[in-house]
């Protein structure tokens, strides 16, 4: 049996980097919905439509498990789709918890990176409330990272004005912490380097959740020694086209790098 993996485009390979290295030999059904693409700035409804439509699909494509590679997704869909279906659903959300263990112990602040959608989601905000005590969270939306991503533009000379441009109201210094809240964003964790302090840590939830992953395959005796092939699909098509399959194996590349 295969582990299914969606996102709204292409932003989940940056979980499945993860989990390819922890299961190796695992077979995987990659899903984006690009069609769709950002759910950040679509309406929670529509989103909810979307994901039920994709996961309807990647169940049937005999899978044991399935992770919500999306913040976004996750965080507007991810209870009602545990209430429907059987199999284990892995969800991904911003890692604000340690970001905030972490920095009131230091001193400073959190700067959380995340869609639109994904901030104003009571699931986010129900979290920083019931946690950050010291009120030391601060968020930014990023959307125009997605498009880039979907885009797979990776130019410094295009990407880092726009960065350049949203966080010039922020006084950088003073935060310990960026947790990148949306799974399209650690491809350009090297340009975000370039603008942040040296001090300054660069987290995300993808390595926990491939972790989490991991852990319930095993506790629940799955784990398979298959021959670690990837199968993508595109809003329900199946991904042929060379072209495509070489565009996602640069995705990889750019990730062992960073």
């Amino acid at each position: 049996m295969k582990i299914g993996f969606f996102d709204s485009g292409i932003g989940g390979i940056t979980v499945l980097y993860h989990a390819l290295r922890l299961l190796p030999k695992e077979n995987y059904v990659y899903y984006a919905d690009t069609l769709h693409v950002p759910y950040g700035e679509k309406s929670k409804n529509d989103v909810k439509k979307y994901v039920f439509e994709a996961v309807e699909f990647i169940s049937q494509q005999n899978i044991k498990a399935l992770v919500i590679a999306c913040n976004t997704a996750t965080s507007v869909v991810a209870k009602e789709l545990r209430d429907k279906y059987s199999f284990p659903i892995i969800g991904i959300e911003p890692a604000v918890k340690p970001a905030i263990i972490k920095e009131q112990e230091r001193g400073t602040r959190v700067l959380v990176l995340a869609t639109n959608l994904t901030l104003k989601e009571d699931k986010f905000n129900k979290l920083v409330t019931r946690l950050d005590n010291e009120h030391i969270v601060d968020g930014l939306a990023l959307p125009g990272l997605v498009g880039f991503a979907e885009k797979f533009e990776f130019n410094e000379n295009v990407v880092l004005p726009y960065l350049k441009s949203q966080l010039t109201s922020y006084k950088l210094d003073q935060y310990g912490t960026v947790v990148l809240g949306c799974t399209h964003f650690p491809f350009y964790k090297d340009m975000l380097k370039k603008l942040l302090p040296k001090t300054v840590d660069i987290i995300d939830g993808g390595i926990g959740t491939a972790e989490n992953l991991k852990r319930i395959l095993e506790k629940t005796n799955q784990v398979n020694d298959g021959i670690g092939e990837i199968e993508y699909y595109i809003s329900g098509t199946k991904v042929k086209n060379e072209q495509t399959l070489n565009q996602y194996a640069k995705l990889f590349e750019r990730l062992s790098k960073l």
